[in-house]
């Protein structure tokens, strides 16, 4: 592998983009001219509905039919292309950890339709949700702590489920069958779903996945052992009752047996037949009458994880046969209420006040005794929030277009307890936001923000004990003795806290080229410090230099937790997007560091320069789409040992869809792509291995409404 520099990969990007927009434009205009392009709506950003170009910060939002064009396998296929975001844990679907702007874990807000998804672990991955039941998601970057609490440092990922009685029309049933397959695990699918709007206020949908897959074929040749045979079901009912009333129900499950090594995020030879194991039970209420003043949105939901892993050899920390246990249960609630009037005959304002509460108990053993890294304890998490979104036409009078500002602050009481700790720890947080986009003329963007936000310390950095990781006899030369590295707790954490400014620009045009069309580009900068961040600090005697590898227990050593005092996080991110009738290209780029203030040591779930580029060309006269997408990432050296540097890489892919709209074939979508065209050799930063290689990919679905 080779690297590349920021300017090198940058200019490909700018480059390729020319070169495709050009081949496209050449294409003869279709007959009829389509619908103007819209600006994406985001909910989760404010909870009540803006565009993502008008928001002061930077969110992205995927609908269906992008997230259809990436035959998505896993969640990391939908948000590849986001700016700010890189996967981390290798390409294990189980190992798979999300970060937004350096921050990973628990430092980022999970949602699924508004339930918090608050499994956590050093080794298991976060996400526990198909792809076929995915219809949108938002990416929100940034601090969001003033609306969503504890967790919303680097920001907020959501995905939503479909909705019965949007997507038909009453008295309308729709069933759809889908097959498909990927090469590079040897995965195949199978989706069927059923949705009906039988009445005028009442829907239903039902889906079944069946999804296997085998070992992973990597860009450097080798081969990375995986075992996944996942069911994932779905089912929700929506019902408009009249007046206003609007009542919700729905379950979703995620069972992946999976036989892979303990650590699905590294190379071991300990291998472990999991059972991973996500439920999720949510009840929605909506009450939107004839008035200005209540828009109320409450859920209230039930989240299940079990996770049993059965040890298969003597290669791990315990003997073959021990079962491996950890059960997580999240109960929790939300409730806002938007209420929109005029301050004046120019200031409109839509104020959003709310509360959540959530409560989490987690349950851990090994073999019938103490799990090492997974105690038995519990937290709870209350907190109260309010939102004001003020729009200001001709502010002051006399200043030309319109402000936008948006302030909000949340109040959070939280407490972790473990019997096994004896020791409670509990604290309280304030977090305000203020931000605003002023737009002088109707294609400008200024934006700006200050927020703050906090992140309470998990069970396990709380209150882990026991094994972590073992050297066997001989392992650290011929004649050695065994060594242990041991957990140890530290109930006295502190909740880490930021302060965050961002300042940005964004610039937005309709008939650019030709009529309907839509060019929009925004860029932001921000800084973070922070104070408290909890590190995981893994201290481990170096052989021979500290201990002797001789002498049994010489070499043990600790993991634990701790609050660094003081530290920063910078980074720049950047979007473009222009669409007509017949192309479509999207831009983005980031570049994420951080580091200790005190020691100058790197901080931080730091990414490389990188840029993406999707770029395809519309064929409405076959009812057909052609793109190909581009990943660019420069050399990793932010790092505090040269073990951890990567070398930068360029990745493509090619994919086309095809849907017959008429005729005996009416219904029928046809979907193909190649993943990583060059079968490049290349890894992401924090990753134990190398990325998958060349993958094939393609997938036949058949849809009938009647």
């Amino acid at each position: 592998m080779s690297g590349s520099s920021p300017a090198e990969f940058l200019k490909k990007l700018a480059t390729s983009t020319a070169l495709c927009s050009v081949a496209a434009m050449g294409l003869a205009a279709p007959a009829m001219a389509e619908d103007a392009i819209t600006a994406p709506i985001t909910v989760t950003a404010t909870g009540s509905g803006i565009t993502a170009y008008e928001y002061p910060g930077m969110v992205t939002v995927i609908d269906k039919d992008e997230i259809d064009l990436k035959q998505a396998s896993t969640p990391d296929d939908i948000l590849r292309d986001v700016p700010g975001v890189m996967f981390t844990g290798g390409p294990r679907r189980t190992g798979e950890v999300p970060s937004l702007r350096g921050f990973s874990g628990p430092d980022v807000v999970i949602l699924i339709d508004g339930v918090r998804q608050n499994f956590s672990s050093g080794h298991d991955g976060r996400f526990f949700i198909d792809p076929s039941v995915v219809n949108s998601a938002e990416v929100l970057r940034g601090p969001s702590s003033s609306l969503y609490g504890s967790g919303g440092m680097g920001g907020v990922i959501e995905f939503r489920t479909i909705d019965p009685l949007k997507a038909l029309a009453a008295g309308e049933t729709q069933t759809s069958f889908g097959l498909g397959g990927q090469t590079a695990n040897r995965e195949y699918h199978a989706t069927a779903t059923a949705m009906s709007r039988p009445l005028d206020g009442l829907g239903i949908v039902g889906s079944l996945t069946k999804r296997e897959s085998g070992s992973i074929e990597l860009g450097s040749g080798s081969e990375l052992e995986s075992d996944d045979d996942i069911l994932s079901g779905f089912l929700k009912g929506s019902y408009d009752a009249g007046g206003g009333h609007k009542f919700t129900a729905s379950f979703l499950r995620f069972d992946n047996d999976a036989i892979e090594p303990n650590n699905g995020q590294a190379n071991g030879n300990d291998y472990a037949d999991k059972n991973l194991v996500s439920d999720t039970y949510r009840l929605g209420y909506d009450f939107n009458p004839a008035s200005a003043w209540v828009d109320l949105k409450s859920i209230a939901y039930y989240q299940s994880f079990k996770a049993d892993e059965l040890r298969l050899d003597n290669n791990g920390v315990g003997p073959a046969g021990e079962l491996l246990k950890r059960d997580v249960d999240t109960y929790g609630f939300r409730v806002d209420n938007r209420s929109r009037f005029s301050l004046t005959e120019d200031i409109f304002t839509t104020l959003t006040i709310g509360a959540e509460g959530y409560h989490d108990e987690q349950e851990g053993a090994a073999g019938g005794g103490v799990r090492g890294g997974v105690p038995d304890a519990e937290d709870s998490f209350i907190g109260g929030f309010a939102q004001a979104e003020i729009n200001w036409a001709r502010p002051f009078g006399f200043l030309p277009g319109d402000l936008y500002v948006v302030p909000g602050l949340r109040y959070d009481r939280f407490e972790s307890e473990s019997s096994q700790a004896g020791v409670d720890n509990q604290d309280s947080a304030w977090s305000p936001r203020i931000g605003g986009s002023y737009m002088p003329v109707e294609w400008l963007n200024l934006f700006g923000s200050y927020s703050e936000a906090f992140r309470a310390p998990t069970m396990d950095e709380l209150y882990s004990t026991g094994v972590h990781f073992t050297f066997a006899p001989g392992d650290l030369g011929p004649g050695t003795a065994g060594h242990t590295n041991r957990f140890t707790p530290n109930p006295n954490l502190k909740a880490q806290k930021t302060d965050t400014f961002e300042f940005g620009a964004g610039v937005t045009f309709d008939d650019v080229l030709e009529e309907n069309d839509r060019l929009e580009i925004k860029a932001s900068r921000y800084y973070t410090d922070g104070e408290n961040f909890i590190d995981l600090q893994v201290n481990q005697p170096a052989p021979y230099a500290a201990c002797s590898p001789f002498v049994p227990g010489a070499c043990d050593g600790t993991t634990t937790s701790v609050n660094i005092a003081d530290a920063e996080l910078d980074g720049v991110e950047a979007e473009a997007h222009y669409e007509n009738d017949r192309i479509r290209v999207k831009v983005g780029f980031s570049n994420v560091d951080g580091k200790n203030k005190a020691t100058g040591e790197k901080l931080g779930v730091l990414t490389p320069a990188m840029g993406t580029l999707d770029a395809a060309i519309k064929l409405p006269e076959t009812h057909s789409i052609i793109g190909w997408h581009v990943i660019a990432a420069d050399e990793f050296d932010k790092v505090n040992s040269v073990a951890d540097e990567r070398d930068g890489y360029v990745v493509h892919g090619v994919y086309f869809a095809w849907t017959a709209s008429e005729g005996p074939l009416s219904g029928l979508r046809l979907d193909l792509g190649i993943d990583n065209i060059f079968d490049k050799a290349y890894a992401r930063a924090y990753a134990s291995s190398y990325e998958t290689g060349r993958n094939f990919k393609g997938g036949i679905r058949y849809t009938v409404n009647w």
